[in-house]
């Protein structure tokens, strides 16, 4: 495996200029069942398993756990905020300094894996519901001076799932 591979093992994300309901179907599946897989995989992990890097350099699983937790947390705020203000810009958060903390490289993974069943229970409950140009609301994100709907949000945290997971299932 290469680098780019092993740092992108389903590749950069890479959002489509037009995004068809189809694609946000899959998006919201890829949501709905991501938090069993997860759990799935981890099932038998040792502590001392999570506590390795995922690949050289990198967090370990432990911390990509808990940031999977922390910013599909950033997900579900950023979706409410999208639907109840006018394009709000976000507060931005740095993922590093997150990881650094000694929560990430102790708590028990439990937790973070329960949060994120519970966060996409809702993130799902809330898209499946939506309709018309509810899809079309958005956000601002400060430290790309970049807007994104809520469509393009969904394909993004529906990437970043799969992102991760890879990183997990590969480091095993």
């Amino acid at each position: 495996m290469t680098q780019t591979s092993i740092q992108h093992p389903i590749g950069k994300l890479k959002l489509p200029k037009t995004i068809s309901p189809a694609q946000v179907t899959e998006a919201i599946e890829v949501l709905r069942i991501f938090p069993q897989q997860l759990k799935m995989t981890l099932l038998d992990v040792s502590e001392a398993k999570l506590d390795t890097s995922y690949r050289d350099g990198s967090w370990t699983l432990r911390q990509l756990i808990h940031h999977i937790s922390d910013s599909h947390s950033q997900c579900y705020n950023r979706l409410r905020w999208a639907l109840t203000e006018d394009t709000p810009v976000i507060k931005s958060y740095d993922q590093d300094l997150f990881a650094a903390m000694d929560d990430y490289k102790t708590a028990s993974t439990a937790w973070s894996l329960t949060h994120i069943e519970m966060l996409h229970h809702k993130i799902v409950y809330i898209l499946q519901r939506l309709g018309g140009k509810q899809w079309n609301r958005s956000y601002v994100l400060p430290e790309k001076n970049l807007e994104l709907s809520i469509k393009e949000m969904a394909l993004t945290y529906a990437w970043h799932s799969m992102h991760h997971f890879m990183h997990i299932k590969n480091a095993l």
